[in-house]
């Protein structure tokens, strides 16, 4: 989640939140298939964020297998990400794409994107990123007055403000080719989005709930897009621009 989204709460392992129940379980699938082929770069960007007061914002490492594999399925080249933090969802991609790939990285704070520059640097993956530390709207706003750039993204990964989410929405859309994928992060939002109106959380829970619930109801009735939510991590959607 980026740096100026909320803060999620760890599981016991010290992965970044899993809405799996059982521990047990995503130790085992952490065990079994994602940590035994996480290349060193990204284990080693792994460690550098868990020492970050906010590592629970990290994207896990599951997650980040999930969409390093994604990308190679769609043969994606044109990618943004908005929200980047320390660079673990970032690298995952870089080291997707082919070798003149790129990746435009949006987030206001470059200090903690600069921890896991120096793996993404060493991973020979540096000249796919292009980074911007500015607010992710008005460049999309830039982005959408330059009709160059309607259509030409091959995917898009949006893991930031939960309450602009419907904004960045709006805008992408464009920007995204018809064929290509919207990732967002965290639509399950700690499985809030199913708790009682009375259930106790902590304000910036309850605060970013109504703004992911809301965020749901229209992606689901957006023809412009096929949806697929995930119980991935804090929840992941993909969208699919059909038109």
């Amino acid at each position: 989640m980026a740096v100026n989204g909320a803060t999620k709460p760890k599981s016991t392992l010290g992965e970044p939140v899993c809405l799996l129940q059982s521990d047990a379980l995503l130790q085992y699938i952490l065990e079994t298939s994602v940590h035994p082929r996480e290349p060193d770069s990204l284990k080693a960007l792994r460690e550098v964020s868990a020492t970050h007061p906010w590592s629970t914002m990290a994207t896990s490492a599951h997650a980040g297998q999930f969409l390093n594999m994604l990308l190679k399925l769609v043969n994606a080249k044109n990618t943004m990400e908005i929200g980047v933090f320390t660079g673990y969802s970032l690298l995952a991609t870089a080291l997707a794409l082919p070798d003149d790939g790129k990746i435009l990285a949006i987030d206001t704070d470059r200090v903690t994107y600069e921890m896991g520059l120096p793996i993404i640097e060493k991973a020979g993956v540096a000249h796919k990123i292009e980074f911007r530390e500015d607010l992710a709207m008005p460049i999309l706003d830039q982005m959408i007055a330059d009709k160059k750039y309607h259509g030409t993204f091959d995917f898009i990964f949006v893991d930031a403000d939960k309450d602009n989410y419907i904004n960045y929405h709006k805008r992408i859309i464009d920007l995204v080719k018809v064929g290509g994928l919207i990732g967002y992060d965290n639509t399950l939002w700690l499985g809030s989005v199913v708790a009682p109106p009375d259930a106790p959380m902590k304000p910036h829970v309850q605060y970013y709930k109504d703004f992911v619930l809301e965020f749901n109801k229209a992606l689901a009735v957006d023809s412009r897009i096929e949806i697929c939510m995930l119980p991935l991590g804090d929840g992941m959607t993909l969208c699919r621009r059909i038109n």
